[in-house]
């Protein structure tokens, strides 16, 4: 993880002269015993400064451990540490270094510190962190007083007998090499996101996923299907910012090659308008908005028999698929359907309609303003699909029709994505409405036996629909009898979900206004979206006023679920 610190001012004024004068400052002397300065907020204990041991010295690497830690081992298992240290360095000697510096370019040599050597500082972190980088250590102490003035990175104590101490210092090292060929080489700040997205690739052009079972690939995909509408741009450094970032640039890579990275890295351009310079240097005509939405597409989908876009070309991607958020209609009578929801800037959205009987039609619309892309795919009743484009009205709203659905088609899903922002990410960003009304004006003249069949093979579908969602989302969640606090934002048609429980069970305690059937079912439907919309209107001053809204959306997004987790806390 990379940890950037804003001290853009201090830097900006007295910063020159260290990029002009670094040959001035002397070379740091290692001692045995040194106090560093480490982040408190990914501190086991929340300390600013340890005190760490010299316990070996390599022809790239000075590793560091922590002096407390490190003096209560017995002689056996310093020598176990010393001989993994040994191990890694050699990695580091012959694979990591050699490649990364080949496709990125170097890190500062010699440095802040004027020694070629990097610090390797092993220290107690909390459970869910593996290693940082700090920004901070590139300048001198006249500049920033907590810097440790060397080429450093930071990796968890749980990583000395870890085989992927490999793979988390890759990612930190090439935080290393992005600080130079970007920052202090360009003067540009790189965007977190991409800073990240580079990081997390570098154990792929290491060859540490080819074996995919255990691998930095499998952990990432294992929370992209947990949790795929994250944006890739926002960046709040949790296990969903990577798995969305990281599953975004497998597909860029594989389909644009490795030189998009690097040539963006080395470009004086940030973010997405580095890509989209990298893009037009070896003549690609796509661009990042094309890209990604060919991207989400692909994520449901991966299908490469309609067109290599639509598919991950990584071989250990090519059974990924993941679940849509299902609209049940009914499969009789007419049907009509209005959800209203929200999202970020490159986030992805999956909806899938099933059921009805007749013809449907869906209307789209969001804010005069917003620029959203709108692809869906049809599925017919032989299960071929077919990818087509809503054209948007000035950008604001459009209409799919598909006569016959239920019948002749099984299924749609649309993929609404904003993609208005292009440049400026850092940290939280807002959301922006969108919404979808759903018409399915049901059939009339069908003969009876017609219609019984027609009915039983949707039923059947629609079984084996559930029985996908039930697979895809029995892991994940919180337990049925424990309900403490809400993780995911929750929405119209989800099923069989275990937070969805945990809301419905809560929505039961409020006041009987609030959701006076008091069902407990896993099923997010009519009941449990006008429950919370009756919620989200009772507290609008927290809920819906910070974001411009004055009725309830019936969709438990980030406001809605911090109010309901407070509460949750209370009752506790």
């Amino acid at each position: 993880m990379d940890i950037i610190k804003h001290y853009k001012k201090i830097i900006f004024i007295v910063g020159f002269a260290l990029f002009l004068f670094p040959q001035n400052i002397c070379a740091s002397n290692f001692t045995d015993v040194i106090n560093f300065y480490v982040d408190k907020d990914f501190d086991a204990s929340g300390r600013f400064q340890v005190t760490a041991n010299l316990v070996r010295s390599a022809s790239k690497l000075n590793f560091y451990i922590e002096k407390s830690w490190w003096d209560s081992q017995a002689q056996s298992e310093k020598d176990k540490v010393l001989n993994n240290l040994d191990v890694l360095s050699s990695e580091f000697d012959n694979k990591i270094y050699p490649t990364l510096t080949s496709v990125f370019g170097s890190e500062w040599k010699p440095g802040v510190d004027g020694d070629n050597k990097i610090t390797v500082l092993f220290v107690s972190m909390n459970s869910n962190e593996g290693g940082y980088f700090r920004t901070n250590d590139e300048y001198i102490k006249l500049q920033l007083p907590n810097s440790n003035e060397r080429e450093m990175v930071y990796l968890s104590l749980d990583l000395l007998a870890s085989p992927n101490s490999k793979v988390v210092l890759a990612h930190e090292f090439m935080h290393l090499i992005t600080f130079n060929q970007k920052d202090r080489i360009l003067k540009v700040e790189e965007e977190v996101w991409l800073n990240e997205a580079r990081a997390d690739y570098s154990s792929n052009i290491l060859g540490y996923d080819n074996q995919y079972e255990g691998s930095n690939l499998q952990s990432r995909v294992k929370d992209f299907i947990g949790k795929p509408s994250d944006s890739i741009t926002e960046w709040n450094g949790t296990k969903y910012d990577y798995s969305s970032v990281s599953l975004f640039t497998h597909y860029l890579v594989d389909h644009f090659g490795i030189t998009v990275l690097s040539d963006s890295l080395k470009s004086k351009y940030v973010g997405i308008e580095s890509i989209n310079y990298a893009l037009n240097k070896v003549g690609y005509k796509e661009q990042f908005p094309e890209i990604f939405t060919n991207w989400t597409i692909a994520s449901v989908l991966n299908d490469c028999s309609l067109g290599l876009e639509y598919c991950y070309l990584n071989k250990n991607l090519k059974n990924l698929k993941i679940g849509a958020s299902l609209n049940f209609l009914p499969i009789s009578g007419n049907v009509s359907l209005s959800v209203s929801n929200v999202t970020k800037n490159w986030a992805g959205n999956w909806q899938k309609f099933i059921g009805g009987n007749g013809d449907f039609n869906l209307n789209f619309s969001s804010l005069a303003g917003l620029n959203f892309e709108v692809p869906y795919i049809i599925e017919d009743k032989n299960g071929n699909y077919s990818v087509k484009f809503l054209a948007l009205k000035d950008n604001e709203g459009g209409e799919i029709n598909i006569a016959n659905f239920g019948t002749d088609y099984k299924s749609l899903i649309i993929i609404p994505s904003l993609q208005t922002k292009m440049s400026g990410f850092d940290g939280l960003e807002p959301t922006y409405p969108f919404s979808y009304t759903v018409v399915v004006k049901g059939k009339e003249a069908v003969e009876d036996q017609t219609l019984i069949q027609q009915l039983l093979e949707q039923i059947e579908y629609l079984k084996n629909q559930i029985a996908k969602l039930q697979g895809q989302s029995g892991n994940s969640g919180i337990g049925q009898n424990y309900c403490s606090s809400i993780y995911n934002n929750l929405y119209f048609g989800m099923s069989n979900n275990n937070e969805v429980r945990c809301l419905q069970q809560f929505l039961k305690t409020q006041e009987s206004s609030i959701y006076p059937e008091g069902l407990v079912t896993g099923y997010f439907g009519n009941l449990t979206r006008a429950a919370v919309a009756r919620f989200q209107e009772k507290y609008a001053s927290e809920v819906l006023t910070p974001l411009g809204l004055y009725a309830g959306t019936g969709f438990m997004g980030p406001s809605t679920r911090a109010k309901i987790n407070q509460l949750l806390v209370v009752t506790q």
